[in-house]
């Protein structure tokens, strides 16, 4: 692995560039379905586009690819725009302890990108089915979320910047330092100028 690895990074230009197209799927876990189905579709406006179970012998048996060990549980996927899904598996009840979001491995929260005037029907439709939500907050230059805990107590963000728009944001762009800007808070983190170098390679200057 670590061969493959050197000859990716020693390749130049495009031909040994890896492309990433963004979250294909984000798999997160419930132990009540219909309860994430009436939040995600009635609260928050996004469409569900698959219900399914998953097939047997891929939770406790020998075909399990890393699904959780329980058999035959539903998996049901969300449209979270930019051709993405929000996945959920269903838990039986009883059989995990809630998460710490804030342990080692575990996923913190979550940010959807919105428009401002998306971000502002999303706060309507939150207050108007009484759920307590947090901003909007200036969370880095010109970028302002809101903050809300689903029934699951999964910690969820809608980050807008208004700049933009109703349409397409560009988020890299807006959060993209210079090599300058990066090296501030790098330094404190390691002093080898090759490696250094090396992790500002792709900023301006």
């Amino acid at each position: 692995m670590s061969d493959v690895l050197t000859k990716a990074r020693s390749e130049p230009g495009a031909a040994g560039r890896v492309r990433f197209y963004g979250v294909h799927h984000l798999a997160l876990n419930t132990d009540d379905m219909k309860m994430t189905v009436d939040f995600y579709v009635d609260v928050l406006g996004m469409r569900l586009v698959h219900a399914m179970k998953v097939p047997p012998g891929l939770g406790s048996g020998p075909g399990n690819r890393g699904n959780p060990p329980f058999e035959e549980i539903r998996h049901y996927f969300f449209d979270m725009g930019r051709d993405g899904l929000l996945a959920f598996f269903e838990m039986p009840k009883g059989a995990k302890q809630r998460g710490d979001r804030n342990a080692l491995g575990a996923m913190q929260h979550v940010s959807f990108a919105v428009s401002p005037e998306s971000q502002q029907r999303i706060c309507e439709r939150l207050k108007a089915a009484k759920v307590p939500f947090d901003g909007p907050l200036e969370i880095l230059p010109g970028i302002f979320s809101i903050y809300v805990f689903d029934p699951n107590d999964i910690r969820l963000e809608f980050s807008c910047q208004p700049s933009n728009g109703e349409g397409e944001p560009l988020i890299v762009p807006q959060v993209t330092q210079t090599k300058d800007e990066a090296l501030a808070e790098l330094k404190t983190l390691a002093g080898d100028k090759a490696w250094l170098d090396k992790a500002t390679a792709g900023l301006p200057d």
